[in-house]
C-alpha cells in the first residue's frame, strides 16, 4: 500500500455529489515550498492534490472552504490527460481515508492562518468532575 500525506490550503470549496447512491466529497489542496535556485533566488512550487473522499459522513463538508489548512492522508493516483496542445499531462489525486482540519485564514489577514482562538480569547476549559459513581465504568 502507497499512502500519502498532505498538509496544505484548500483551493476551493468542498462539493458533494451523490455517485451511484454513495457520497463523495471533491476538494483540492494546495502545497507550497518554498527552496532556493542555484543563483540563491527564494522559489515556490506548488503541488495540486485533486481529493475524493468517498464517506457518508458529509458533516465536514460545510468546513472544508477555500483557503482552510487541512491535513489529508490516503492513497495517490496519477492520472494522465491529453492537453489542448497535443501533448499529455499529469494530475496527482488522492482517494481520502481521512481529513483533519488544521486552521482557517482569518479576515484580512492574508496568508497567516491560526489553529484556534487567539491566546487572549482562549476561554478556560470548564473543570471535569472525575467522579462517575463507580458501577457506570465500561469495562
Amino acid at each position: 500500500m502507497i499512502k500519502l500525506q498532505v498538509i496544505g490550503n484548500l483551493g476551493r470549496d468542498c462539493t458533494v455529489n451523490n455517485v451511484n447512491g454513495r457520497s463523495v466529497m471533491n476538494f483540492t489542496v494546495a502545497h507550497t515550498e518554498r527552496y532556493r535556485d542555484a543563483q540563491g533566488n527564494q522559489q515556490d512550487k506548488t503541488i495540486w492534490v485533486d481529493c475524493a473522499y468517498w464517506s457518508d459522513r458529509t458533516a465536514v463538508a460545510p468546513y472544508l472552504k477555500k483557503g482552510t489548512q487541512v491535513y489529508v492522508e490516503g492513497t495517490p493516483e496519477v492520472r494522465t490527460y491529453a492537453k489542448n496542445d497535443g501533448s499529455t499531462g499529469a494530475s496527482l489525486s488522492m482517494r481520502v481515508l481521512n481529513v483533519q482540519l488544521l486552521g482557517a485564514r482569518p479576515e484580512g489577514q492574508g496568508g497567516r492562518y491560526t489553529q484556534g482562538p487567539a491566546p487572549a480569547q482562549a476561554a478556560s476549559p470548564a473543570p471535569v468532575s472525575m467522579d462517575h459513581g463507580g458501577d457506570d465504568l465500561p469495562f
